[in-house]
């Protein structure tokens, strides 16, 4: 059962662009107030005024704990934080992959999660009903990975697909930490979409819309809504 979209009050990083920005749209249709969390002001400010509504720009690095803490000050109050911001390096397999590349990934994938929900996490204990959405992907199931019938690239893109399988579990503790609060906690796989992730998504026929009406379904759980859980566009479980 969704909960009731008007009065409140959405952050989503990465938003200038891509499912980030469709996911920002689709909650200001419903008559949120959604921040539009964007590293770049002018690329943040023009997917604003595309979005239209009330969406408000909101400089956001999640990579920098100065503009993070710079970002928390100018919001007062919030109820849902989608942690879209991400980032892919390359698609090397451990063997080719380098150090560096595996520590830019998860600067922005996971400790860049970290830190902002951290940051945020005072403001969303006041709501009544407070949310969290990870935007994770499918290539980070170990138990798909591991699967005879997997189509994912054997060993493929190891910075980026394990950086998701370290934000699942994070999704998780976090749920399991903040389950008496009232928050529901989890994690989306998106599915592969026309962004500019990789050559792949690139080119890509899918569509990012549909995969930011799952993550806008996920921000909007009721009462009795799931928490800790890691689900499919179409909210269908995916195994960790």
């Amino acid at each position: 059962m969704l909960k009731a979209m008007s009065n409140s009050i959405a952050l989503v990083t990465g938003a200038n662009k891509g499912i980030g920005k469709e996911i920002a749209r689709q909650l200001a249709d419903g008559g949120l107030t959604v921040y539009v969390g964007s590293r770049d002001a002018g690329r943040g400010q023009q997917a604003v005024d595309e979005i239209g509504g009330d969406t408000r720009l909101l400089v956001l690095d999640v990579t920098d704990g100065k503009s993070i803490a710079a970002a928390a000050e100018q919001v007062p109050s919030l109820d849902i934080l989608v942690n879209n911001a991400g980032m892919m390096v390359d698609g090397a397999s451990p063997p080719e992959a380098s150090v560096d590349s595996f520590r830019r990934t998860y600067e922005t994938n996971v400790f860049g999660v970290l830190a902002v929900t951290n940051a945020f996490l005072p403001v969303l204990r006041r709501s009544a009903a407070p949310r969290i959405v990870n935007i994770s992907s499918g290539t980070g199931s170990l138990t798909v990975s591991s699967s005879a019938t997997s189509s994912f690239s054997p060993g493929g893109g190891a910075a980026y697909r394990s950086s998701k399988t370290a934000l699942n579990a994070l999704t998780l503790f976090y749920a399991q930490a903040l389950a008496g609060e009232g928050f529901k906690v989890n994690a989306l796989a998106p599915g592969l979409r026309r962004t500019d992730l990789n050559e792949r998504a690139a080119t890509s026929d899918g569509d990012p819309a549909e995969a930011a009406a799952g993550a806008v379904r996920l921000a909007l759980l009721g009462d009795d809504g799931p928490t800790g859980e890691f689900r499919s566009w179409d909210l269908t479980s995916v195994p960790w």
